[in-house]
């Protein structure tokens, strides 16, 4: 078995995980099927678990790939996934399905993104969401998304139930980086936490997509549009990257938006 040096122990790494899933020894040990003495020597480092082993702890643990290689240099061994470049020719037939998802969706907008919501690629349809962007250094690579949304120049005026979504937003990469543990996530949490709300005056009448989601709202073209979004993830990835990579998909929630979406693809065309 090939060994490689890290400067983390697996006792504190397995530690710092099993906390974050909010899980005892008992209860991580039950899950894995070992003792609880047996978890606790390796996390204590008076025990060194095989590689096989490192990879069941993680799996209890539902960890990221990218976090489970890490468990693994911190264990000494090889990483067991790889983390390719997006471009790399091995993840064409997957890049391919993406952009043919994001095709097919239109008229409506689509776009990919990593686990820093950087913008991988869109359809034509995101372009009218883009230019009501007051800042162009916000469209500039690699454009982060959350940060073009909720940015005051970017599209936080055009949001007209900007409270909602922004803590929705808030929500969901609270979540993610409490899934990944990347810093980068933590600091654009703390970053777009920071960004000034404003008084967005009457709220708009709830409408029937609010019964069932927090929907976007936006004044766009001098028109009320109302979206609900979808994620959608490769299921069983055994590439870092592709395991990052996620689809937001929009759907218009009433007649006026659908129109509006179709009046936009037949301009275009």
């Amino acid at each position: 078995m090939v060994k490689t040096r890290s400067t983390e122990g697996i006792g504190d790494l397995l530690r710092e995980w099993r906390q974050r899933r909010r899980m005892s020894q008992l209860h991580l040990a039950l899950e894995a099927g070992i003792s609880q003495r047996h978890l606790s020597f390796v996390e204590s480092g008076r025990s060194a678990p095989s590689r096989e082993m490192v990879l069941h702890l993680s799996d209890c643990l539902s960890m990221p790939l990218r976090q489970r290689n890490r468990l693994l240099l911190a264990a000494g061994y090889a990483p067991s996934f790889s983390e390719r470049s997006l471009d790399d020719p091995a993840l064409k037939p997957a890049m391919d399905a993406v952009q043919l998802v994001l095709n097919g969706h239109a008229p409506n907008p689509a776009l990919a993104i990593d686990r820093h919501w950087t913008m991988i690629a869109a359809n034509t349809a995101i372009m009218p969401f883009l230019e009501g962007v007051r800042n162009a250094d916000l469209l500039r690579p690699p454009v982060n998304v959350l940060r073009l949304s909720l940015h005051p120049e970017g599209l936080a005026p055009c949001i007209l139930n900007l409270e909602a979504w922004r803590a929705h937003a808030l929500e969901r990469l609270r979540a993610l980086n409490d899934r990944y543990a990347d810093p980068e996530l933590a600091a654009l949490e703390k970053e777009l936490a920071a960004y000034p709300t404003r008084n967005t005056g009457p709220q708009p009448r709830p409408d029937e997509a609010e019964r069932i989601a927090i929907p976007l709202r936006l004044r766009l073209g001098g028109e009320d549009l109302s979206f609900i979004t979808t994620t959608t993830v490769f299921g069983t990835p055994l590439d870092v990257s592709l395991s990052e990579l996620a689809i937001e998909s929009f759907f218009p929630t009433d007649a006026a938006t659908a129109a509006y979406l179709r009046r936009l693809q037949d301009k275009s065309s």
